[in-house]
């Protein structure tokens, strides 16, 4: 019996897809690509409310666009997903999240 594999966003365009390196389990679900299209959604207050996050977190930083943790929160509300599943993701994957949203934000894409 083979396994359903879950895409978050059902894509429309291979642009805004991220193949991750394996498979996550996260409620139930086995997630194996991300669909970044909800990133064309996003608005100043979005990135207003993540930098809120960082603050209350502690994180300082000159340019939060550039950090890991401000694209993972910034990821989890374009794809309205716990951030907690993005907080999981392997080193490789979260890196190449982290440079797509971040290619995103400076119009690299």
């Amino acid at each position: 019996m083979s396994e359903k594999v879950t895409e978050i966003n059902k894509p429309e365009d291979n642009e805004m897809k991220l193949k991750l390196s394996k498979e996550y389990d996260f409620e139930g679900q086995k997630i194996g690509e991300i669909d970044l299209s909800g990133l064309d959604n996003l608005t100043a207050a979005d990135m207003i409310q993540a930098n809120k996050v960082l603050t209350n977190n502690g994180t300082v930083s000159v340019l939060p666009e550039t950090t890991l943790e401000y694209d993972l929160i910034i990821a989890a509300g374009a794809l309205k997903m716990p951030i907690e599943f993005f907080k999981q993701l392997k080193p490789k994957d979260a890196l190449a999240l982290k440079n797509r949203v971040t290619s995103f934000l400076f119009g690299e894409e």
